[in-house]
């Protein structure tokens, strides 16, 4: 590992329980920063109605650190947006987020038009398919951007287990992400969970970051953000335990080849010989050829959108 790696894991990986939540809360207070909490969803009537009961129990009520609770839908066909409504979050429906610009397909996606309707200082994003949700999720990766000014960015890291087996979790992160990220970008190898769906970053970031509008956001956003602002300004903090609905081989595939995408991409802005991934199903009559388009998108800076500048200066 390089030597600058192993000082970052020093310096900028912490534990919830080193910022006690009085201590954020006085932190937050003290700068006058907001928080705004997004939830991306997707036919997650099961889980996310908690989360943001949790969420705004703990954070909103309890104590004042979470100023809005946002959930996007993009486009479920369950009762996501009644439960989550219903648990105290307002609702959001992705395709009346900017209309000019014909929504897609993706997670990066929803993430990418979040920034539209939100007003936070910093922005925490939170899956909304987890089980047995602690608010600490949200007040661990939240308090170091409070507390620290040279910190931009703030990765959750966390045990997955799988079926029961501990640290079994995350195949896409070992199979794909981890080895591209330790081959093409070195710094970055010190990330516990580089594509977890849980972190936090300050707005004045996020709006200068391209958004791939797939699986690929989380892995692009840590990569460009290092060019950006350079490692010393991302950071990861220790937040338990992460339980969620997983994904079969197959799903993990076309998410593995969207990560790849991303990262070529990046490695050299080069044309694309063949954006599709073909996997097989056994069939009536044996194996058959399924083929998926790689999503080849990216949703620019939010800064470049007019209707986003325009709010600003409004």
């Amino acid at each position: 590992m390089l030597e600058e790696v192993e000082r970052w894991l020093s310096t900028r990986s912490w534990s919830v329980t080193d910022r006690p939540l009085h201590k954020v809360l006085a932190a937050k207070q003290r700068t006058g920063q907001t928080v705004s909490v997004v939830l991306p969803a997707l036919n997650e009537e099961e889980t996310v109605g908690d989360i943001v009961a949790v969420i705004r129990h703990d954070l909103v009520e309890q104590v004042p650190l979470v100023d809005e609770i946002v959930v996007v839908d993009s486009g479920s066909t369950d009762g996501t947006s009644r439960v989550a409504s219903a648990a105290g979050a307002r609702v959001v429906h992705r395709d009346e987020i900017l209309p000019r610009i014909p929504a897609v397909p993706g997670k990066g996606e929803v993430l990418w038009r979040s920034l539209l309707v939100t007003g936070g200082d910093i922005v925490c994003f939170i899956d909304a398919d987890l089980r047995e949700f602690s608010s600490a999720f949200v007040s661990g990766i939240v308090g170091p951007l409070l507390t620290d000014p040279g910190v931009d960015l703030v990765k959750g890291m966390y045990d997955r287990p799988l079926g029961g087996a501990a640290g079994q979790g995350g195949r896409v992160t070992e199979l794909m992400a981890r080895p591209l990220l330790n081959m093409h970008w070195p710094q970055l190898a010190g990330f516990v969970q580089p594509l977890g769906g849980e972190y936090a970053a300050r707005r004045s970031l996020l709006e200068r970051l391209p958004f791939p509008v797939g699986y690929g956001v989380e892995l692009g956003m840590l990569v460009d953000a290092l060019h950006l602002v350079g490692l010393d300004a991302l950071a990861q903090v220790d937040v338990g335990v992460r339980k969620h609905r997983h994904q079969d081989g197959q799903a993990l595939g076309r998410m593995a080849a969207a990560i790849y995408r991303t990262a070529q991409l990046r490695l050299a802005r080069g044309h694309l010989v063949r954006p599709a991934l073909t996997q097989f199903e056994r069939g009536a009559d044996g194996f058959e050829p399924r083929t998926y388009s790689v999503d080849t998108e990216e949703r620019p800076p939010m800064a470049e959108i007019a209707e986003y500048t325009a709010r600003r200066v409004a």
